[in-house]
């Protein structure tokens, strides 16, 4: 459903992704974890072209763009497959939260408003936040906010939610509502593409682990097999910081 072929990105000369090839299945669910710096949010942006790519070309369903053919249309078509949610929530402070699920609805899906409100609440509702649909973001919690930007998502039904570390600006006490959400999300089949720092949750959900230091996968596989028990000493020295007493062999 989703490849990635030999995806390169440069900032002011200094190289980030080195020629990354990846491949998901509908209905995956693949989690990307490594040490801060390793390419994990640039490698996600690239995918729905937020970052061009120097070189490599990515295809999803059936459409596929490298950086010779991103015309501005390939890039809408592109970016209409996927729909990302932020570490930072990036929902508009002067809209409701009801109105910022809309908002995609209104204006990427041409949906009337009727239509669009019975979407949006119904997501709320998925999402345990109906009561809130009138209030304003400033109005919520991290953690609700941050569930608001995944109804958000949900609402353009795209081929691929992708999540760039969706819990690392929340309080501590506020991450297992948000990471149970998406659970709940990824048991439904959807495709999913997570960066995070959340190696218990890692385990719990994924169906497939990518690890990647200094812009290069370093180790891939299914979560039991990179998470619990790496091959890579690298992968091995990650995890261990992590976790004081870890559960794989060294």
């Amino acid at each position: 459903m989703i490849t990635l072929k030999n995806i390169k990105k440069s900032f002011n000369k200094n190289p980030v992704l080195h020629g990354i090839d990846v491949t998901v299945n509908k209905g995956d669910v693949l989690v990307i974890v490594g040490p801060s710096g390793s390419g994990k949010t640039t490698l996600l942006r690239c995918i729905n072209y937020l970052e061009k790519p120097d070189e490599g070309s990515i295809s999803i369903d059936n459409f596929t763009i490298d950086e010779k053919s991103a015309s501005k249309k390939n890039i809408l078509t592109l970016r209409r497959k996927t729909a990302m949610v932020f570490q930072h929530y990036n929902l508009f402070k002067n809209k409701t939260v009801l109105e910022n699920i809309m908002e995609g609805l209104l204006v990427a899906k041409k949906i009337n408003v009727a239509e669009a409100r019975l979407i949006s609440m119904d997501l709320l509702r998925k999402v345990g936040l109906e009561e809130k649909a009138n209030d304003y973001p400033t109005q919520l919690s991290g953690g609700q906010q941050q569930r608001v930007g995944i109804a958000r998502a949900l609402a353009l039904k795209p081929s691929v939610l992708l999540f760039d570390e969706p819990t690392s600006a929340l309080d501590p006490e506020m991450v297992g509502e948000v990471l149970s959400i998406i659970k709940n999300i990824a048991n439904e089949g959807i495709t999913m593409i997570i960066v995070t720092h959340e190696i218990d949750f890692a385990r719990d959900v994924a169906t497939k682990v990518i690890f990647m230091a200094d812009g290069v996968i370093v180790e891939q596989g299914a979560p039991k097999d990179v998470l619990v028990h790496p091959k890579h000493e690298r992968t091995k020295l990650f995890l261990k910081r992590l976790t004081p007493e870890p559960e794989y062999e060294i």
